[in-house]
């Protein structure tokens, strides 16, 4: 099914006319969407397969979203769990399976706006730790619900620093169990989701699906058999062995941190992008020139400026998500088979790209917001509830700082073992993703026109540069430290902002260059190489802009450079403009999935939105603060006249 017969097919969008000012920008594409779509969806067999699926779930009342932005927390909290147990019913009916496709693309074209998301985590975690005889007796009951799980690792007073928490497991060898306790108010556990009946942690910022809970323990037993022993195991008799590395049972955070990013966060700001870059072609405003009429605001190269960068990091976490999944499967092989040679990179990365990938979403979809003027801040935009959800990314699956700080003790260790074998006759090997650290280097960037830096082989050598060159001085300064009598751990403590301002470059440096590999295989679509090529050089020259100290601290880049840079990025905006629609449309989020009165297909945004706003209860229920307040103030008025 084409893309324009999809969309008659969902009804919604088509049920009007086309709003001529969106139809304008999509009259003459300058490359096939269809395909761009089709490339981002793996192939066409999944567009098609997650289209039919789409078509599914839109087509039932049960599972519609429309009536989200007018419920109360408990209401989407029922909503939320009987929408996922129509879905389980569904799948059984169509024979979905837990892991497959389909389920996974209903669970898209609902807006993860779903129950039980942290029972998958417990899922995953016993699919990773667990041994087979572990995984063979609780995953089929964990597939049928027959066991519920929740995640129960946050304390009340410690976070992402795992040696800090209070919770004691004492090992009874007598009846070979766990006693689990919690010794003090800060040992309770706060934020497990899903199933909790002990208590509610209280209002949250969102998340009002969830029921984040409370639990303390007291002198719980549990037997010694419920230890997921894949890679750590205690005996009968109480002795601890050792199976993996200490990181290995941090895998399976590992494994959420890669999948949240392409399901959780990323669709965040492709949605927040679409609503933003599709509203701004609506909205007209001011004239550029006396007799023109008012302008589309993305005709503004201020508005250009505001979301095209976050619609270039939307492609660019597109491939870095790809990216890192299948580093995350090549290396599950290897831990399997007892080879934890890869798990540090893959921790070190999974962490790294986290943090920024959040990070940035979060920035960007407020950004957006903000882009769509007053209209941005009602929810019926669909944008407050984009920039609320992804700001709890910055946080779960570990706090953003902590994790570019692990990161960085991950380049600090290669890039003293790289010096260590520059200066010896043997050549240990390094990671690929921080191989830049033993490569030639430029000292100073020999780009002179705006064309020299459109070059991919240019800037991510210069983000190679500026990153080398921040891990150097940021282990330079732990290393002066340290000889001057400071202990490592006080050293690290005074040098963390170093290290945090080089993780970060190390990040953005393998974003640009993961998007600029990605390129090289699309050689068979010059047309859309050519447009995402745009992206991906505004990304890379974006961050320089953002970051010009660290480019012109060592003479890498001079004034006259960066202003060359500024005109090839201001250049970009002016091309990147005409396929900015399209470029959203690609991404192919239906009306149902986007919940926007904004961002509508069809581009009918001020009709839908005044048509939502009269869902409100407001307008059909008697307001009792009138009767309370209002009438006796009006009428005591009126009888003084």
């Amino acid at each position: 099914m084409d893309r324009l017969a999809y969309r008659m097919s969902l009804g919604d969008t088509w049920s009007r006319k086309v709003h001529p000012d969106i139809e304008s920008e999509r009259c003459m594409p300058s490359f096939n969407v269809e395909q761009l779509t089709n490339i981002l969806d793996g192939g066409a067999q999944n567009t098609a397969l997650r289209r039919k699926v789409e078509s599914i779930i839109h087509s039932d009342p049960e599972l519609s979203l429309e009536d989200n932005y007018f419920m109360t927390q408990n209401e989407r909290y029922e909503a939320a769990f009987k929408k996922t147990f129509y879905i389980q019913m569904l799948a059984q009916r169509l024979g979905w399976s837990q892991d497959s496709h389909e389920l996974h693309y209903a669970q898209r074209s609902l807006s993860g706006d779903l129950a039980l998301g942290i029972h998958k985590v417990f899922q995953k975690t016993l699919r990773s730790l667990g041994s087979e005889e572990q995984i063979a007796k609780w995953d089929p009951l964990c597939a049928k619900f027959q066991i519920l799980g929740t995640y129960a690792q946050t304390e009340l007073g410690h976070g992402t620093y795992l040696q800090g928490l209070e919770t004691e497991a004492t090992y009874d060898a007598a009846t070979q169990e766990f006693v689990v306790h919690s010794p003090t108010i800060t040992a309770i556990k706060w934020w497990p989701g899903d199933r909790i009946t002990v208590g509610d942690i209280g209002p949250k910022m969102d998340f009002d699906h969830v029921d984040n809970g409370f639990l303390k323990l007291d002198h719980v037993r549990v037997p010694r058999e419920n230890m997921l022993s894949r890679f750590a195991q205690v005996l009968p008799d109480g002795t601890y062995i050792k199976l993996g590395t200490e990181k290995s049972n941090y895998f399976s955070m590992v494994v959420v941190r890669v999948e949240v990013l392409m399901v959780e966060v990323l669709p965040l700001l492709q949605k927040a992008c679409i609503i933003a870059i599709r509203y701004s072609v609506i909205r007209r405003q001011c004239q550029l020139r006396p007799s023109n009429p008012e302008a589309k605001i993305l005709d503004y190269q201020t508005q250009q400026q505001k979301l095209f960068p976050q619609l270039a990091m939307a492609y660019a976490f597109h491939f870095v998500a790809k990216s890192l999944q299948a580093f995350l499967h090549r290396s599950y092989s290897s831990i399997l088979g007892r080879d934890f040679s890869l798990l540090p990179e893959l921790h070190a990365l999974s962490a790294g790209m986290k943090a920024m990938v959040s990070d940035f979403c979060t920035q960007g979809a407020e950004v957006c917001r903000r882009a769509c003027g007053g209209h941005g801040y009602s929810k019926l935009s669909g944008l407050p509830f984009l920039v609320s959800k992804v700001t709890a990314s910055c946080t779960y699956e570990g706090e953003n700082t902590v994790l570019y700080l692990q990161t960085a003790r991950f380049l600090v260790k290669n890039y003293l073992q790289a010096q260590e074998s520059a200066g010896s006759t043997s050549q240990r090997s390094i990671p690929e993703s921080v191989a830049y650290l033993i490569a030639p280097d430029l000292a100073r960037c020999p780009a002179q026109m705006a064309a020299d830096f459109l070059h991919p082989e240019l800037y991510t050598t210069a983000w190679a540069h500026v990153a080398v060159r921040l891990i150097k001085d940021s282990v330079h300064h732990l290393q002066t430290l340290m000889q001057s009598g400071v202990d490592r751990q006080e050293a690290w403590n005074q040098t963390t902002l170093r290290h945090l301002q080089a993780a970060k470059a190390h990040c953005y440096y393998v974003t640009v260059k993961i998007f600029t590999e990605a390129l090289e295989t699309l050689e068979s679509e010059p047309a859309i190489k050519q447009v995402l090529k745009r992206l991906c050089d505004l990304y890379a020259l974006h961050g320089i802009l953002t970051n010009t100290g660290d480019f012109l601290h060592d003479g890498f880049l001079s004034g006259a450079q960066i202003d060359v840079v500024r005109t090839a990025y201001l250049d970009l905006l002016l091309l990147i403009r005409k396929d900015a629609v399209l470029l959203t449309d690609a991404f192919d989020f239906t009306d149902q999935c986007l919940n926007s009165a904004l961002g509508c297909y069809d581009g009918n945004a001020y009709e839908r939105l005044f048509q939502w706003a009269q869902k409100s209860p407001t307008n059909t229920q008697r307001n009792p603060a009138y009767e309370k307040y209002i009438r006796p103030l009006l009428q005591s008025w009126r009888s003084k006249l």
